[in-house]
């Protein structure tokens, strides 16, 4: 439909772009530099994430007047990779894991001489077999992130341990006390007796934060208990900046951007970034006006090299909005 010459609208329309980091992967995946670039890269994306049609323009012979600005980061839960893999072995001081009865005994088999070695009891159809002293045995394992983080909820929730037997999956190996894997008729036999690994939480977050760059930030694996949170790690390290053309018309620390948007909760487990009201959030004391076909773009770096890296451990879904909300004047059709 054609414009009608010589007429135009101004309506209330904020324009928004953002930065999604998809479920299991890291920020890193999405972005290495230490600077977040927002109406730079709009293509390919979804409603959800912009409604610009063009990299730092406006549409068509629009003008833009900006009355404030906002940056909204999603709080939801993330999910964790399978395909990362973490190993007690990739500990560079780790106490290994005593394989022992039930409630933390010894099985009472005194095997532990190889000089003298004692037979085990066989199970039925099965021959006897000659291990050394549960004692000594040690077990290896290799869990996938995503397991090891419902792992350390588990542990969390069950006295600060969990418990597995021989033959579980996620256990590679038992080991003796020369550090030879045990016959394979001997898991079954300890399997018989009753033969747990107890893992406590703290060597759960040592086998996931072994996985260095893989591993999540510390605000991901002890959530909500004074570690800190995402958003706040976010808004607290970061500094944004709005260009228009190629001049700066503010900077400030994040934390000055309230998100005025998204969910919100008094409780220890929910934060947002900002009472969810369009007032919560930072007008500018005079409008920014954008001309036609001039370019803008909002920069969120983070200073810090030692904390960049940590950010961009941070594991998705994240979704981080910058919202320009003001007045567009358009041609009308």
């Amino acid at each position: 439909m054609a414009l009608v010459q010589g007429i135009r609208e101004k309506v209330h329309l904020p324009i928004y772009d953002s930065l999604q980091v998809e479920p299991e992967k890291q920020l890193r995946d999405v972005e290495r530099s230490s600077t977040l670039k927002f109406f730079v890269n709009v293509q390919n994306k979804t409603k959800l994430e912009t409604n610009l049609q063009s990299a730092s323009l406006l549409p068509h012979y629009n003008t833009f007047e900006a009355r404030a600005m906002r940056v909204v980061i999603s709080d939801l839960r993330p999910e964790f990779s399978e395909e990362v893999v973490g190993s007690a072995e990739k500990l560079e001081e780790f106490e290994e894991f005593d394989v022992t009865g039930p409630d933390g005994e010894d099985l009472g088999l005194d095997l532990s001489t190889p000089t003298n070695p004692v037979v085990v009891p066989p199970l039925p159809n099965n021959p006897p077999a000659a291990i050394s002293s549960t004692q000594y045995l040690t077990a290896n394992f290799e869990i996938d992130l995503k397991t090891l983080m419902e792992l350390l909820k588990e542990a969390r929730d069950n006295e600060g341990a969990i418990e597995f037997g021989v033959n579980d999956e996620e256990v590679v190996e038992v080991l003796d006390a020369n550090d030879q894997e045990i016959p394979d008729a001997a898991y079954d036999l300890l399997d018989a007796r009753g033969a747990v690994i107890e893992v406590t939480v703290a060597d759960l977050e040592a086998m996931i934060l072994a996985l260095k760059d893989k591993a999540p930030p510390l605000e991901q694996v002890r959530a909500n208990d004074g570690a800190g949170n995402v958003i706040s790690k976010l808004i607290y390290n970061t500094v944004t900046t709005f260009y228009v053309g190629e001049k700066v018309m503010i900077e400030m620390p994040t934390w000055n951007f309230p998100g005025g948007a998204g969910a919100w909760s008094l409780a220890s487990k929910s934060l947002s970034h900002g009472e969810p009201s369009p007032l919560a959030t930072f007008r500018f004391a005079e409008p920014i006006f954008i001309d036609k076909q001039q370019n803008f773009r909002v920069e969120i770096e983070v200073p810090d090299a030692e904390v960049l890296k940590d950010i961009q451990k941070i594991y998705g879904p994240l979704f981080i909005w910058v919202v320009l909300d003001g007045y567009m004047t358009r041609g009308v059709q």
